[in-house]
C-alpha cells in the first residue's frame, strides 16, 4: 500500500509540471485578442515559466539544505496552485505574466526534487518509476491541451476559468504530500547536502541537450495552434492538432525510457527521436500534411524530453546527487529552452510568416543532433560515463 501511495504522489507531482504552460496554447489567439498582446508579449506566457524552471531549479538545492524533499515539494505545489488559481481573476497582460512567473517558480523547484524523490524512495526501480515520471508529465500536457477549449466553452467562453481549472491538480498533489510529511519523522536534514557546484563535467552537455529539447518543445506547444490557423484551419482544428501532438507522446514516454535503459542505447534513441522531429519540421516547411508532421514531432518530443531529463538521475548514486545534478542540468537547460517561444514570436512579428520560424527550429534541431553525437563520443570516459554504470544498475533490478 505504501508503494502505491508513493507512486500516486509521484504521479500527481509530475502531472503538475506542464498544464499551467500547455493549457495556454489552444487559447493563445483568444487571450491575445482579449488582452491586446503582441507576438513577443504572448511568447512571454510560455517563455517566463520555462525560464523560471531553469533559474529557480537551484532553489531546490537550497530547500533540500534547509527542509526535507517532501516539505519542499509541498511548498512548490502550493505555489503552482495559487498561481494557477489566480488566473480566474486575470484581466491584464501584466497579471497574467505574473501568474506564469509564479507557476514557473513552482515547477522549477519541483522538477529536480522529483529526481531526488525517486532516488530516495525507489532506488532499485529507476526504470519503472522514471517512466511513470515521464509519462505523467506528458499526460498532464495532453489533458490540459485537450480540455482547454471544452472548458472554455463550459465556462461560458471564459479563458480565465478554463486556465484556472488546472489548479486542482496542484491541490491534489499538496494534499497527498501532507500525510507523508507528518509520518516521516526522520526526513529532516539529509546526510549529504546537495551541492551547487558542478562536479560532473557532463552536466554541461546535459544542459545543452535539455535546452535545445525544451526550446523546440515549448515553441511547438505555444505556436502550433496559431500556425494551424495561419494555414486555414479553425481554432478547433488547431486544438485537435495540438492534442495529437501531446497524445502521441504518451506511449512513447511510457515505453522508451524503459527500453533505452535496458538496451543501454540512450544515444541511439536520442538520435532517432531528434531525426523524427527534423522530419516533422521539414514536412511543415514543404506544406505537406500537418497531421503527418505532428505525428513525427510528437514521437520525437515524447522520447527526447524524458530521456534528456532523466540522464542525470540515472548517473547519480544518491538522492542528493540526483537533486544536485538535475537542478544544475535544468538550470542551464530551461534557461536556453525559454528562448525558443520568444525567438519564434519575435521572428513571426518581423516576417509576418511562420516559415522563418520553422527554419529557426530546424537549425536548433541540427545543433541538438550534434550535441547528442558529442554525448555519444564521450560515453566511454571512465570519470563521467552516464551510459555504463547506471544501465548496469538498472539491469540488476
Amino acid at each position: 500500500m505504501r508503494s502505491l501511495y508513493l507512486i500516486l504522489i509521484l504521479f500527481f507531482l509530475s502531472l503538475n509540471l506542464r498544464p499551467s504552460i500547455t493549457s495556454v496554447g489552444p487559447l493563445l489567439d483568444i487571450i491575445r485578442a482579449d488582452l491586446g498582446m503582441s507576438g513577443v508579449v504572448a511568447s512571454l506566457i510560455t517563455t517566463l515559466p520555462v525560464l523560471c524552471m531553469g533559474i529557480f531549479s537551484l532553489l531546490s538545492i537550497k530547500f533540500s539544505q534547509r527542509l526535507s524533499i517532501e516539505a519542499s515539494l509541498l511548498i512548490a505545489s502550493a505555489l503552482i496552485f495559487a498561481s494557477t488559481l489566480v488566473r480566474a481573476f486575470t484581466h491584464s497582460s501584466s497579471l497574467f505574466i505574473l501568474t506564469s512567473l509564479g507557476s514557473g517558480i513552482g515547477i522549477g523547484i519541483i522538477g529536480p526534487l522529483i529526481s531526488g524523490f525517486i532516488k530516495k524512495y525507489f532506488p532499485d526501480q529507476l526504470g519503472v518509476t522514471s517512466s511513470i515520471y515521464a509519462v505523467s508529465m506528458v499526460i498532464g500536457a495532453a489533458v490540459a491541451t485537450t480540455f482547454s477549449i471544452p472548458l472554455f466553452n463550459l465556462w461560458n467562453q471564459s479563458w480565465q476559468l478554463s486556465l484556472s481549472s488546472w489548479s486542482i491538480l496542484a491541490l491534489i498533489a499538496a494534499l497527498l504530500l501532507l500525510p507523508l510529511i507528518l509520518s516521516n519523522r526522520t526526513a529532516n536534514a539529509p546526510s549529504a547536502i546537495p551541492s551547487l557546484r558542478v562536479t560532473n563535467k557532463r552536466v554541461y552537455l546535459y544542459m545543452l541537450l535539455l535546452g535545445f529539447v525544451a526550446a523546440v518543445f515549448y515553441s511547438v506547444t505555444a505556436w502550433l495552434a496559431p500556425y494551424a490557423q495561419s494555414i486555414g484551419m479553425n481554432s478547433k482544428e488547431g486544438g485537435y492538432l495540438l492534442t495529437v501532438f501531446t497524445l502521441v507522446q504518451i506511449p512513447v514516454s511510457l515505453v522508451l525510457p524503459i527500453i533505452a535503459a535496458r538496451s543501454g542505447s540512450q544515444i541511439k534513441w536520442l538520435m532517432a527521436c531528434c531525426l523524427s522531429e527534423v522530419a516533422g519540421i521539414v514536412l511543415l516547411l514543404l506544406s505537406f500534411s500537418p497531421w503527418a508532421a505532428i505525428l513525427l514531432l510528437g514521437i520525437g518530443a515524447g522520447g527526447l524530453f524524458p530521456l534528456a531529463l532523466l540522464l542525470p538521475m540515472h548517473e547519480a548514486s544518491t538522492s542528493n546527487e540526483a537533486t544536485s545534478w538535475s537542478a544544475q542540468t535544468q538550470f542551464g537547460g530551461f534557461i536556453i529552452g525559454a528562448s525558443g517561444p520568444l525567438v519564434v514570436g519575435f521572428t513571426i512579428d518581423i516576417f509576418h510568416s511562420f516559415t522563418p520560424a520553422l527554419i529557426v527550429l530546424l537549425l536548433t534541431m541540427l545543433v541538438m543532433l550534434l550535441t547528442i553525437i558529442r554525448l555519444g563520443r564521450r560515453k566511454q570516459e571512465p570519470s563521467s560515463s552516464i551510459l555504463q554504470e547506471p544501465i548496469t544498475a538498472i539491469h540488476r533490478e
